[in-house]
């Protein structure tokens, strides 16, 4: 297997990622779909299978129980490598990504190494998130940049498009963090290996259906990670 890979993580997500695949394998026909699963309860894992029995096109890689998205997707890029993708998408089952962006996405590859949905190029285009969140997200973003220099706008943004090249270039294995900081250190790390990075703009819709995984400890980490990141980087240890 080869083409386009579009890795979703997902915990207690049926209902959403059951509607989602079809839309999504609808934008292209190379895309292949790996959902790793970690163990929901509400039966997503066996809801995935039945739509992998009906198509190759769709896979579900098992995780034994909640380790974070973070591990999720670290994973997921593993498998995704190992099946030999070009390009390798990592987006949320939620909806809260706009898979007809995807052909924009992967024709943008040609000239960058990663491609990144954000909310924050054109102005603010997040719909529906109450504005305590928002402005968490947004002045979060400043932070990052004012932190590392990083020259990107939506620098916790989850809805991405990588080269295989670039994956493999940062070492995934050796990114340590979860949450938001794994969007940050992801796009740090391939920052600093002097790759080529383009911001395509987005709207944002928030879920609605299921239940939000942002958490106080989440929002934590990527504060703390930042100035990691940076003394790491001092040290020439990314």
């Amino acid at each position: 297997m080869a083409g386009k890979i579009v890795v979703i993580p997902t915990y207690n997500e049926r209902e959403n990622v059951t509607r989602l695949i079809p839309e999504v394998l609808a934008q292209d026909d190379e895309i292949t779909i790996l959902v790793v699963d970690d163990n929901s309860p509400d039966g997503t894992g066996r809801a995935v299978e039945k739509l992998a029995a009906e198509t190759s096109r769709v896979q579900l890689l098992k995780r034994p129980g909640r380790g974070g998205i973070g591990p999720a997707y670290k994973a997921g890029f593993q498998r995704a490598m190992e099946l030999g993708a070009d390009l390798i998408v990592q987006m949320d089952a939620d909806f809260s990504h706009p898979y007809t962006s995807l052909p924009e996405f992967f024709r943008a590859t040609e000239d960058a190494d990663l491609v990144l949905g954000s909310r924050y190029t054109n102005g603010i285009t997040v719909v529906n998130w109450p504005i305590e969140r928002l402005l968490l997200s947004y002045f979060g973003n400043s932070y990052v940049r004012a932190i590392t220099g990083l020259p990107v706008r939506d620098t916790t943004g989850g809805f991405k498009c990588w080269r295989r090249e670039a994956l493999a270039a940062i070492d995934v294995d050796a990114v340590r963090s979860n949450g938001y900081a794994f969007q940050i250190e992801t796009t740090y790390r391939l920052w600093r290996k002097g790759l080529r990075i383009r911001e395509i703009p987005i709207i944002f819709m928030d879920r609605t259906v299921g239940d939000s995984k942002m958490s106080k400890r989440i929002s934590l980490e990527a504060l703390w990670m930042v100035w990691w990141l940076k003394v790491q980087a001092l040290r020439g240890q990314l």
